[in-house]
């Protein structure tokens, strides 16, 4: 099961938990009120898992792809895993269901307070667009993940800010101000 909580502020490795000290947890239904849904999802056979199925086609998910980062296997780590860390959105959904490995995106909550979510083997995450977040590995530098898109992939990032950018504002619009 995810586990997910409020960051500190500390300037330590990325890599680190930052958990915030007291009571930082943060719950799923907190996650899903900022747009982010969580599944889990038996990495073994992953293809023919119908959760899985029913996910890629309620959301015409029709190209899927699988991306290791560690050093060993990342062309240019160190650049790739700086830009991850760069707070971003993106125009559609991100979706990332981890095989193996574990790593954390971290997203921006209803007070800008950044959220950790810390993801291993089964877990399915999905950011909406619109979202500030991120992404670093954790201290064990090693992550296997699905990447899901809706037809030939496209990952481009946006840096903050963006308030302006029309899936900015319906983001904020459907999540953050919404009652």
């Amino acid at each position: 099961m995810v586990k997910a909580w409020c960051m500190d502020d500390s300037q330590e490795d990325q890599r680190l938990p930052h958990k915030r000290a007291g009571d930082s947890d943060v719950s799923l239904e907190q996650l899903k009120d900022i747009g982010v849904e969580y599944f889990n999802i038996n990495p073994q056979n992953f293809e023919e898992n119908e959760t899985l199925k029913k996910i890629r086609k309620d959301r015409n998910y029709t190209y899927m792809d699988r991306i290791e980062c560690s050093r060993e296997k990342l062309p240019d780590y160190e650049n790739k895993i700086k830009a991850f860390f760069e707070e971003h959105l993106h125009i559609d959904e991100e979706i990332r269901f981890i095989l193996d490995g574990s790593g954390y995106f971290d997203v921006r909550g209803k007070q800008d307070e950044w959220i950790r979510i810390f993801l291993e083997a089964g877990d399915l995450i999905v950011l909406p667009a619109g979202i500030y977040h991120r992404f670093t590995l954790d201290e064990k530098n090693h992550i296997v993940a699905v990447r899901l898109f809706v037809g030939e992939p496209v990952w481009t990032p946006y840096n903050r800010p963006q308030e302006d950018r029309d899936v900015r504002k319906e983001y904020v619009a459907k999540y953050i101000t919404a009652a």
